[in-house]
């Protein structure tokens, strides 16, 4: 997980290399009260960027999201990259979900990895180099 408590948007990249004999993964976003997963429930949204052919370009392309969940390409041999930009104000404030992550499964013969760029810092008013 991580906390959006002070920034007002992330933006998740996750790239996603495939070997042969895939199995896309099922990718859904998660929300929590705390870095630990705390009260854990689903994050919805509705669309991303995507590009399923890394090698053969870097465009990605809109794309809506139904059910807020997707499967990542299960064309052999490719390399992929999604992108989903998260504003701060989707989570559930009012009941102090402030933590996300992205959550992928099923997943076979390929390999990922998922970052995390917050953005749009908030500052709390208190000096970061205080005596």
């Amino acid at each position: 997980y991580v906390s959006m408590k002070n920034y007002a948007r992330a933006s998740i990249i996750i790239d996603v290399t495939n070997a042969t004999t895939v199995t896309g993964g099922t990718v859904t976003l998660k929300q929590a009260t705390a870095v630990a997963g705390t009260g854990e429930k689903a994050l919805g949204f509705t669309r991303m960027l995507s590009n399923i052919d890394v090698g053969a370009g870097q465009a990605l392309t809109e794309t809506s999201v139904s059910s807020n969940t997707f499967t990542t390409d299960t064309t052999n041999s490719k390399r992929l990259r999604y992108v989903i930009d998260v504003p701060a104000e989707d989570l559930d404030a009012a009941n102090s979900f402030d933590c996300l992550r992205v959550d992928v499964t099923g997943m076979a013969n390929a390999t990922g990895q998922v970052s995390y760029i917050l953005y749009g810092a908030k500052f709390s008013g208190a000096s970061p180099m205080a005596d």
